[in-house]
């Protein structure tokens, strides 16, 4: 079956959709109330179905509106991505990939990977955002990034996730504290500490691991303060407010009066992987997934 529909229709779908009021997506789009009424009328009847219920003033998304409303959003955004593209070529340019990765995939593997990939592609533009793990999730189902490194054990089905590091974990000390790696024995001596540790919601996965860390040592720690940044992490150790466990890609002193004791005798592990959607058209993924 053959639609004549057009993009702007799509547009002027979705900004009802996203206000449910049509003066203000009226407004939004800069053209009038009764004409932006009379263009969603014509798409209804283009494709035989009810996109909005209207009841007085309110407006409410049908289930075949809220179906499109994502499909729809999908779409633009794959198409506004392959233009952009496009333009890069016009630009001399063979492409973009947007990256999304957390603060430890900064410290190697990311400088790593662009070091690796620019000696034979220098004409790639790489657009790299620090986000946390369920961000990355959300920007790669939209198409908003192409690729994230996350500490993450399950992803979404439409996600493919590959581990490329696995690693110890670090304890994080005040540089004076008393316990150093020569007399360090067990996590049972900092009992009595408070921790600084990274919130569950920087990774459910992450956070429990590290959990599972003071379970085998019999101990529930006492936390006192939680972050998703590792230099407020450095700082609040250093100025004594607790000690904290961190990825070993993190145990960089970077100025602050710290120091770190990796914990190589235990069974847990925290890993990196590398995530991305399986419906991503981007040429250059393919590139960077065989390089990584």
């Amino acid at each position: 079956m053959s639609y004549q529909i057009e993009l702007r229709h799509i547009r002027y779908f979705l900004a009802v959709a996203e206000e449910l009021h049509f003066r203000k997506a009226a407004e939004k789009l800069f053209i009038s109330q009764p004409g932006l009424s009379r263009q969603i009328k014509l798409l209804e009847e283009e494709l035989g179905v009810v996109l909005f219920e209207r009841h007085n003033r309110k407006v409410i998304l049908t289930k075949v509106g809220e179906y499109l409303k994502t499909e729809f959003s999908l779409q633009l955004k794959t198409l506004s991505h392959t233009l952009d593209n496009a333009k890069l070529l016009h630009d001399g340019k063979k492409g973009e990939l947007k990256i999304g990765y957390v603060g430890s995939a900064m410290q190697d593997v990311i400088p790593n990977l662009l070091l690796s990939f620019e000696k034979n592609h220098p004409d790639i533009l790489f657009n790299l955002k620090e986000i946390d793990n369920q961000k990355q999730i959300e920007d790669l189902l939209s198409f908003s990034l192409d690729v994230g490194f996350v500490r993450l054990e399950r992803v979404p089905r439409n996600l493919d996730i590959k581990v490329i590091l696995k690693e110890n974990f670090c304890l994080v000390l005040p540089e004076n504290h008393l316990i150093n790696e020569d007399n360090f024995k067990s996590l049972k001596q900092f009992k009595e500490d408070s921790f600084i540790l990274f919130d569950s919601k920087y990774s459910a996965s992450y956070y429990e691991k590290v959990m599972q860390i003071f379970d085998d040592c019999g101990f529930t720690p006492l936390v006192s303060h939680n972050t998703i940044h590792s230099s407020s992490i450095f700082k609040l150790v250093e100025n004594g407010f607790g000690i904290s466990i961190i990825p070993k890609s993190l145990a960089q002193k970077r100025g602050y009066k710290i120091k770190f004791i990796e914990l190589d005798k235990i069974i847990q592990k925290t890993t990196l992987s590398v995530i991305w959607n399986k419906k991503n058209t981007n040429p250059i993924l393919n590139d960077v997934l065989r390089l990584l």
